[in-house]
């Protein structure tokens, strides 16, 4: 099925593809044989972003997304490395599909969301300072329940 919706997007725009979530980013496409495989960038990120206690209904009911962000900040004066800070910015321009007040505040998440960082609390990763890594895992789970 990948290989179908991989030929579709290069049909339509080479250059542009879409994980049928809102996110739309630029990859490479390489066709080999009968089949085409979406290939990374050497400029992009890949983050696995989970969500849980109830938040994946704020992201197209989805738990779990592979995303690609950049390895430099857009527009940025000074070439940076996305830190959390981008990445929480980035998850509610690209990824949030409703009520952005339940999942972040500023330019962090709500009190009540813990997050962790490839298994570990962000708190002993820096939190919102924390440099993002290809291959990073981010977890998001509310700690808070309605009943």
């Amino acid at each position: 099925m990948a290989a179908t919706v991989a030929t579709v997007m290069t049909t339509m725009n080479p250059e542009v593809t879409s994980n049928g979530l809102g996110y739309v980013g630029k990859t490479e496409v390489e066709a080999s044989g009968s089949s085409s495989t979406i290939v990374k960038k050497e400029e992009e990120l890949e983050i696995l972003i989970e969500f849980g206690g109830g938040l994946h209904l704020l992201f197209s009911q989805k738990p779990k997304h592979t995303i690609h962000i950049p390895c430099q900040i857009p527009q940025s004066d000074l070439p940076e490395a996305p830190d959390m800070r981008y990445l929480v910015r980035w998850l509610k321009e690209n990824l949030l599909s409703e009520r952005p007040e339940m999942f972040g505040e500023g330019d962090s998440v709500r009190p009540g969301i813990l997050v962790l960082i490839n298994d570990a609390d962000w708190e002993l990763e820096g939190e919102l300072e924390y440099l993002l890594k290809d291959g990073d895992e981010v977890v998001f789970i509310s700690t808070l329940h309605g009943g």
